[in-house]
């Protein structure tokens, strides 16, 4: 398998299937284009109808949107316990993960995922409150239900999907509601996989000038 990613510094889209990836020993290739240069377009045109990031290649098999990715792998390998074994676990852990896919726009147009970023608030304005005080009260419910390391149990796709998150509220000095809270965020930030993403992303030379805020 391939799977083509943009820049790792800003790309939160890349992050989550990479990340899954490697915690699950999944074994891939990785192509990196970066996004905004003058020929990205046409290299990720080439790639994908969508000429989007990220992109899985597996033989003929072109995959494209991070969901439709992590979902892809969980029928790929079972085993790898993408989604919790529990039917109605199942459907909520989606059910937040398309939340996540779909909504959050403050967070996202505010608070831009950007490795390099030395932690410092921003203003909060009530929409990107609004957001940060959702995603919290989806971690602490998800934690208490079930006395875990990660949101259900074992690292899975929703962790993958939150991960970017993590990294957000971290660049932006957002202060964890909980103890609990602040526990997951150290473990996600500290998985060893995480760890290379970061330094990889830190090493970039290219500037994306609208995700430095």
């Amino acid at each position: 398998m391939q799977l083509i990613i943009g820049n790792k510094n800003y790309s939160s889209w890349s992050l989550r299937p990479w990340l899954f990836m490697r915690v699950k020993g999944l074994h891939f290739d990785e192509q990196k284009i970066p996004l905004y240069a003058d020929n990205s377009k046409q290299q990720l045109l080439a790639q994908s109808p969508a000429g989007l990031v990220p992109i899985l290649v597996d033989d003929e098999l072109r995959i494209w949107d991070s969901l439709a990715i992590l979902e892809y792998l969980n029928e790929r390998f079972p085993r790898a316990q993408a989604w919790p074994l529990d039917e109605k676990q199942r459907a909520v852990a989606r059910s937040l993960c398309s939340e996540m896919h779909s909504g959050f726009f403050a967070l996202r147009n505010q608070m831009p995922m950007n490795c390099r970023r030395t932690p410092a608030a921003i203003e909060i304005d009530a929409p990107l409150q609004a957001d940060i005080e959702r995603i919290q009260h989806i971690w602490q419910q998800c934690l208490e239900m079930n006395q875990g390391e990660f949101l259900f149990g074992d690292f899975g796709i929703i962790d993958a999907f939150f991960a970017p998150v993590v990294m957000r509220f971290a660049a932006y000095d957002v202060a964890p509601a909980s103890a609990q809270i602040a526990s997951y965020c150290q473990t996600i930030y500290n998985l060893p996989a995480m760890q290379d993403w970061i330094a990889e992303g830190i090493a970039e030379p290219e500037v994306i000038s609208a995700s430095e805020r």
